[in-house]
C-alpha cells in the first residue's frame, strides 16, 4: 500500500449519484476525489436513457433548486422534451426528456473535469479505513491510500454485479462495465448490513430494421419547458427527434410463455429482488395474463446512433427468445438486436442504517446515496448525491446536517421513506407517496428551495439576484389582483360570455375572477388595463397559486401540524427497552433506527399510535 495526497472528500462511484456529491463538495470549497471503475461509465445511463418522468421530473427540479447540475445538464442535451399528465392537475405535471445518452454523460464529465478542486479517478474503491469508528481514508484495489475526513459510498449497481439472461451469468457490471467486486466483504466486516436487488434493462434494436410507419409517431412540446431554472425555452430550444409508440401481439405473449421456463426470473436462477413498479415483460405477461397487448415505445439512444431503447420490454430471457419477441411487434417484424436485454444483480445496504442527512450511523464520515441505499433511478440517485455531498461537508465543518423534510420536497419524503420505512425492493419515487403534493409542485421548487440553496452556498449571488426578483413579481401581481376590481359593465359581461362564464351583478375581484374554470390570466387582459409585463413562468406561478388558494390554504396547515410533530425531538440517549408500556416490537424498531422525531417515530413500521402515545407520556412524565 503507498499513501496518496490527502482530500477532504472521496466519492465513490461516477454514478449519477456520485456526480452530484462531487460536485456539491468541491463547490462547496472541498478538495474532493470522484473514483470510478471506468472513467467511460460516469453519468451513464445504462437503462432508459430519459430523465424525469412522473414524480421523477419533480427530483430534477429540487436538485436544480438546491443547485445541482441534472438539470442543467439535461437541458443541453436531451433530444426530446415532453410534460406528462397535463390533462391533470398542476401537483402530479412531470417533465421528462429523452436524452441524448452519449452526449449527457460526455456534458456531465466535462463538467466535472472543469469543477476546480475536483479529482476525477479511475479506480475501484476495495477498502475504507476506519478507527474507532471514524473514517480516516479510503484505499484502492491497486492499493493506493487516499486520507479523507469523509466519504461518500455512491456504487449504484456494482458491487459483486452480477449480469443474467437466459442461463448466461457473467460476473460483470451494467453495461459491459467491471463490477466492483471488493468492498462488500469491507463493509460487512465494519457492521454493515448489506442485501442483494435486482433490476434490469430491454434490448437496443438498430433502427434500419424498424418500419417506424406502422407505429404512432409521438412528438415532444413545442415550446420546451427547461428543466433548470436557470435556462429558458428559448436558449435551450432545438430540433427534437421522435419517439414511436407500438405494441405487443398474441404472438408476442404466446412466445413468452412458451419460454417462461427458460426465464431465470421464474427459474429461480435470479435471487435478488426486483422493482415492482418496473417489471420485465415476462413478468407482465404473468402478473396481468387477462390483459390482451401491452404498450412498448421506441426511443432513440442518441443523435448520431440507430440504437433504439425499446421502453416497456426489459427482458431477461435467453436472447434467441429475446430477437424472436420482439419480431412480433408491429412494425419490428424484421428488427435485428443490437443490445440483449439483460437482469443484473448486485448488492446494496439497509438504509434504516442511515440517518436522514444519509450518514451511515456507525461510522462517522461515512455517506451514502443512490442504488447502494435500495433505491432505483437516475434522478433518485442524483437527488441523494446531492444532500449526501451537502453533509459530507457540513460535516467536515462541523455544521448541522442539512435535512429535508416530507413538507419541503420530494427529495424529503424519498429520503424519509429510506431511512424510516426502509424497503425490501428497489424504491421508485412515486407523486403518490407525497403527503403535500400541491405544495411540493415541480413549478414551485425554486420557491421553496433556491432560499436554502444560497444558504448553503451553491447558489450564487448572481442567480439568488434574479430568484428573488420573482418571487417579488409573483407575491406583487398576486396581491394586485387580489386588490383589484372590476364592474358588471356591459363590455366586462360581454367578454364574460364569450368565455362561456356567467356574468357579473356586482364587482368581484380579478382573483376572484380568475379562479373560474372558464378564464386565465390572458383571458382577462381586456379588462385588466394596468397589468404589468410579467415573465411567463411568473404569469404561471400567479395562476396556479391564485386558483388553488383554498386547497393550497388547507394543505399548509396541515404541514402546520406535521411540523409540530417533526419539531418534537427525541433524546439520543433514549433507552426505549426501558420504557413500560412500549410493545418490544416497537422498542426494538426504535433502538434500530434511533429516529429523531416523534414525527419520524410514528412512521416506522411496526410502530403503532398507541406507542406514540406512550412514547409522549414518557417524555412528559420524565420532562425529556
Amino acid at each position: 500500500m503507498y499513501l496518496e495526497e490527502p482530500f477532504d472528500v472521496a466519492v465513490v462511484g461516477g454514478g449519477h449519484a456520485g456526480c452530484e456529491a462531487a460536485l456539491a463538495a468541491a463547490r462547496l470549497g472541498m478538495r474532493t476525489v470522484l473514483f470510478a471503475v471506468n472513467l467511460d461509465s460516469i453519468a451513464m445511463m445504462p437503462c432508459n436513457p430519459s430523465i424525469g418522468g412522473t414524480s421523477k421530473g419533480h427530483l430534477v427540479f429540487e436538485i436544480d433548486a438546491l443547485g445541482g447540475e441534472m438539470g442543467r445538464n439535461i437541458d443541453k442535451t436531451y433530444l426530446q422534451s415532453k410534460m406528462l399528465n397535463i390533462s391533470k392537475g398542476p401537483a402530479v405535471h412531470s417533465l421528462r426528456a429523452q436524452a441524448d445518452k452519449f452526449r449527457y454523460k460526455e456534458e456531465m464529465k466535462r463538467t466535472l473535469e472543469h469543477t476546480p478542486g475536483l479529482l476525477i479517478r479511475q479506480a475501484e474503491v476495495a477498502d475504507l479505513d476506519v478507527k474507532d469508528g471514524v473514517l480516516q481514508g479510503v484505499i484502492t484495489a491497486a492499493g493506493a491510500y487516499y486520507p479523507c475526513k469523509a466519504a461518500v459510498l455512491a456504487t449504484g449497481t456494482y458491487l459483486q454485479a452480477t449480469v443474467i439472461h437466459g442461463e448466461y451469468r457473467r460476473h460483470s457490471g451494467p453495461n459491459g462495465m467491471a463490477s466492483a467486486d471488493l468492498l462488500t466483504e469491507k463493509l460487512e466486516g465494519l457492521g454493515i448490513a448489506m442485501r442483494r436487488f435486482k433490476t434490469g434493462t430491454p434490448a437496443r434494436v438498430d433502427a434500419k430494421t424498424v418500419d417506424f410507419s406502422k407505429m404512432q409517431i409521438q412528438l415532444g412540446d413545442e415550446p420546451v419547458t427547461p428543466f433548470s431554472f436557470t435556462d429558458t425555452a428559448e436558449e435551450i430550444a432545438r430540433p427534437q427527434l421522435p419517439c414511436y409508440l407500438t405494441y405487443t401481439t398474441d404472438e408476442t405473449i404466446r412466445i413468452i410463455r412458451a419460454n417462461l421456463h427458460r426465464s431465470p426470473l421464474f427459474s429461480g436462477a435470479i435471487q435478488g429482488t426486483g422493482p415492482r413498479y418496473c417489471p420485465s415483460i415476462e413478468d407482465k405477461i404473468v402478473r396481468f395474463a387477462d390483459k390482451k397487448r401491452h404498450q412498448i415505445f421506441l426511443e432513440p439512444e442518441g443523435e448520431n446512433t440507430n440504437e433504439y431503447y425499446v421502453q416497456g420490454m426489459s427482458s431477461s430471457l435467453p436472447e434467441d427468445v429475446q430477437r424472436d419477441m420482439l419480431r412480433t411487434l408491429i412494425g419490428m417484424e424484421h428488427v435485428e438486436v443490437m443490445r440483449t436485454g439483460y437482469a443484473i444483480e448486485y448488492d446494496c445496504l439497509d438504509p434504516q442504517q442511515l440517518d436522514l442527512s444519509l450518514h451511515i450511523k456507525k461510522i462517522a464520515g461515512l455517506y451514502s446515496a443512490g442504488q447502494i441505499n435500495g433505491s432505483s433511478g437516475y434522478e433518485e440517485a442524483a437527488a441523494q448525491g446531492l444532500i449526501a455531498g451537502i453533509n459530507a461537508v457540513r460535516y467536515i465543518r462541523g455544521q448541522e446536517p442539512f435535512i429535508l423534510t416530507r413538507s419541503d420536497a420530494y427529495i424529503g419524503v424519498l429520503i424519509d421513506d429510506l431511512v424510516t420505512k426502509g424497503t425490501n425492493e428497489p424504491y421508485r419515487m412515486m407523486t403518490s407517496r407525497a403527503e403535500y403534493r400541491l405544495l411540493l409542485r415541480q413549478d414551485n421548487a425554486d420557491l421553496r428551495l433556491t432560499e436554502k440553496g444560497h444558504e448553503i452556498g451553491l447558489i450564487d449571488e448572481e442567480r439568488y439576484a434574479r430568484f428573488l426578483a420573482k418571487k417579488a413579481a409573483i407575491e406583487a401581481e398576486l396581491a394586485r389582483l387580489h386588490s383589484a376590481r372590476v364592474g358588471g359593465s356591459a363590455e366586462v359581461n360581454r367578454i364574460l360570455e364569450e368565455y362561456g362564464t356567467a356574468p357579473l351583478k356586482m364587482g368581484e375581484t380579478l382573483a376572484d375572477l380568475m379562479k373560474r374554470p372558464q378564464l386565465s390570466y390572458k383571458a382577462l387582459a381586456p379588462i385588466d388595463p394596468e397589468r404589468p409585463l410579467l415573465a411567463p413562468e411568473v404569469v404561471r406561478e400567479v395562476e396556479i397559486q391564485n386558483r388553488y388558494e383554498g386547497y393550497i390554504q388547507k394543505e399548509i396547515e396541515s404541514v402546520e401540524r406535521f411540523r409540530k410533530m417533526e419539531s418534537r425531538l427525541l433524546p439520543e440517549d433514549l433507552d426505549y427497552k426501558e420504557i413500560r408500556g412500549l410493545r418490544i416490537e416497537a422498542a426494538q424498531k426504535l433502538e434500530a433506527i434511533r429516529p429523531a422525531s416523534i414525527g419520524q417515530a410514528s412512521r416506522i413500521s411496526g410502530v403503532s399510535p398507541a406507542d406514540i402515545a406512550v412514547l409522549l407520556v414518557y417524555l412528559k412524565q420524565n420532562k425529556r
